[in-house]
């Protein structure tokens, strides 16, 4: 006769884990499947961004109503400093303009009438300048903060 070998309790640990798995994975992919599921998931997500937005807008009042700068009043005085900016690179180049015409006029008063022409470049001061405050505008144009 063949005796019959007894689970031992090992086995059936390991044969109810497997049960319990098999059992939570088919009522998982049942949960998933319907469509109310992803339905709830919407609204968990579109709760949790209004959430998010109702704590940045409280901690910014927070910074408003302790007089600290916050995240707008920091944009915002970024934009304006890349404006100045522009206008400043704008009243240099008319200053170099200017001093360009007013060396031309000197050197033909001094030639005695002779074509004082001097090429468009300047003498190396601004040439950097206008790229830099593109750059710096196109930073702070684009920042989404």
């Amino acid at each position: 006769m063949a005796e019959e070998r007894r689970p031992t309790p090992t086995d059936q640990v390991k044969r109810l884990y497997e049960d319990s798995e098999q059992r939570t994975a088919q009522a998982f992919e049942q949960l998933v499947s319907r469509d109310s599921f992803g339905e709830l998931l919407a609204r968990l997500t579109e709760n949790v961004v209004g959430v998010i937005k109702i704590g940045n807008d409280a901690a910014d009042l927070v910074l408003r109503n302790l007089r600290l700068a916050g995240r707008q009043d920091i944009t915002r005085l970024g934009r304006q400093l890349a404006r100045t900016e522009d206008k400043l690179e704008l009243v240099l180049q008319e200053v170099e303009r200017l001093s360009e015409r007013v060396d031309q006029s000197a050197s033909s008063s001094r030639s005695g009438g002779r074509s004082g022409f001097r090429s468009g470049a300047s003498n190396g001061r601004g040439s950097g300048r206008s790229t830099r405050a593109r750059a710096n505008r196109s930073r702070s144009d684009g920042d989404p903060s």
